[in-house]
């Protein structure tokens, strides 16, 4: 079996250390949750609002990541965060039993889990899964972001993005437009009958004018070599060649 052994030479916070108490808890009483690989679900938060006529009183099996937790004693609610966006848990006592529910109580915000419930609407009217078993699939190991104040800081959310698009809903947009906008791209040139190529990303000698270029060492010939600034003389080469209509989406480096 697994199990999962922390680093000791990396500085671990309080919150840290108590979420990896809890998963140790967990490998011992034979519930590594790391050791669940699957879960069937039917629904997802998107598709339950949009038509929850269709799901009320209906019994449905969602799953994502835990974004808030509210309340105490023998209720709670929490924000379950899927591919699709958010939705309520509806957590009660005397319909999960006191030995799930009083497991559900230890797991963290940031925890993914697997829940089975009825679609209802609460007295506030917001839409919300009746939650009659809650199964943990992934342990968080590290505390998300604080709430209120979220991830702000650009250098963290550059070279963290799983964070930035877990806090973040936002972000995520950006990644599907720019997606769905190379696809399109791509659809019009191919369409116009254009060929999509690819041209080399390391040059020999620094193109683009009077940019600067990144500098790079190429172990194996034992030469510095420039990372490209511009695809236009690879591309007017294959015109040269014959290839008529070319075009290429790659990464440009200025």
């Amino acid at each position: 079996m697994a199990k999962f052994v922390p680093q000791a030479e990396l500085p671990v916070s309080e919150q840290a250390q108590i979420r990896r108490d809890k998963l140790a808890a967990l490998q011992a009483e034979g519930r590594d949750p790391f050791l669940i690989t699957k879960f069937d679900f039917n629904a997802d938060s998107a598709a339950i609002k949009a038509d929850y006529e269709g799901f009320e009183g209906k019994v449905v099996r969602v799953a994502g990541r835990l974004m808030s937790k509210r309340g105490q004693g023998k209720v709670m609610f929490c924000d379950l965060q899927d591919n699709t966006g958010r939705i309520q848990l509806f957590v009660k006592i005397d319909e999960m039993g006191e030995e799930e529910f009083a497991r559900f109580k230890k797991n963290d915000i940031g925890d993914i889990v697997g829940c089975e419930g009825e679609v209802f609407k609460t007295k506030t009217g917001e839409i919300s899964v009746r939650t009659s078993s809650i199964i943990l699939l992934s342990k968080s190991l590290l505390p998300l972001p604080e709430k209120y104040h979220g991830l702000t800081d650009k250098e963290i959310r550059f070279r963290q993005r799983y964070v930035d698009l877990m806090v973040n809903p936002e972000v995520k947009r950006n990644f599907i437009v720019r997606s769905q906008f190379i696809k399109f791209m791509r659809k019009y040139l191919d369409d116009m009958n254009y060929i999509e190529v690819e041209t080399p990303v390391l040059n020999t000698i620094a193109g683009g004018a009077s940019a600067r270029p990144f500098i790079t060492h190429h172990n194996t010939l034992d030469i510095d070599m420039y990372m490209r600034i511009a695809t236009e003389l690879p591309l007017k080469r294959l015109i040269i060649g014959g290839m008529e209509r070319v075009y290429e989406i790659g990464r440009i480096f200025t």
